[in-house]
């Protein structure tokens, strides 16, 4: 297992996002491995919507159930994300992945909060992760992801979720860290392009198994950006490892040209541990 799967994830690993078993280039993830829901936040009542399902390392799987709390039911397809209808009544509803703990909910808003003959962004982030997801709302999005067209810095994006009024962006894999310009459209329809700063984190740390008692600091490094940015660690292997201060643990980088945010971790037992650290969104009305 290489250093970057055993004691750090940024929640996706680029190279296997593309589904590349949906044209059998390799085996696709068991869909017991199922671990991450991606559901907009926001849906409209009797139009489609899409959500993803992925694994642990950031892959999208095929073949997962995703329960939902008004007794819908529905399974991931070949790329990994599934295409369906929103409930009919508006309000929140919950949905889970099969088997897995914890749920995720999503509101259902009616046709009329969401109508619109343009398409509209409301709320974008400031600052995302070159290497990690990001979400718009707004009015006038596909449901159906594909359908979508989103670019940044003039690179194709991946729409990995979407409804009528939220999309789930994950970032073109070559964009270099700092400002960059980003454009969507859909069914002939397009809303003003807007600007985001975009950041590198990169880790520094000692990826060697923890021993009882150890003490060991997790650097994580900001390029693109002297701002402070604020940070979410999880600790996914809590039988190995401590993170001091909570487990989840929120933190802001420093700040300046040696921008960087530091975590500390407690050995437990002997063995490998497995913490992912994601920027977490400052989103706002989109500038140009």
């Amino acid at each position: 297992m290489s250093w970057h799967r055993r004691a750090f994830l940024f929640s996706f690993l680029i190279a296997n996002i593309f589904a590349p078993w949906a044209d059998g280039q390799q085996s696709a993830p068991a869909a017991s491995g199922a671990r991450i829901l991606l559901l907009p936040r926001r849906i409209v009542s009797g139009e489609r919507a899409t959500l993803a399902v992925l694994d642990i390392s950031g892959r999208l799987t095929p073949g997962v159930t995703v329960n939902f709390s008004n007794g819908d039911r529905l399974t991931t397809d070949e790329t990994g994300r599934a295409l369906f209808a929103a409930p009919l009544n508006p309000g929140v509803i919950f949905a889970s992945i099969a088997g897995r703990p914890g749920r995720m909910a999503t509101t259902v808003l009616s046709p009329s909060e969401a109508d619109s003959a343009s398409m509209e962004i409301s709320s974008a982030p400031r600052v995302a992760s070159l290497t990690d997801r990001f979400e718009l709302f707004g009015r006038g999005f596909c449901g159906d992801a594909d359908a979508n067209q989103v670019t940044i810095g003039g690179q194709q994006a991946i729409v990995l979720a979407s409804s009528p009024a939220s999309l789930v962006v994950l970032p073109p894999p070559d964009l270099e860290p700092g400002r960059a310009t980003a454009e969507v459209a859909c069914a002939k329809r397009e809303a003003p392009p807007f600007s985001l700063t975009l950041v590198g984190l990169e880790l520094e740390a000692d990826s060697s198994p923890l021993k009882p008692g150890e003490h060991r600091a997790l650097t994580v490094r900001v390029r693109g950006t002297t701002t402070k940015i604020p940070l979410e660690a999880r600790n996914l292997a809590p039988n190995i490892a401590e993170l001091a201060g909570g487990n989840p643990l929120r933190l802001s980088s420093t700040g300046g040209t040696e921008n960087f945010a530091r975590f500390d971790l407690v050995g437990r037992k002997s063995g490998s541990f497995l913490i992912s650290i994601r920027l977490m969104p400052s989103m706002g009305h989109p500038t140009e």
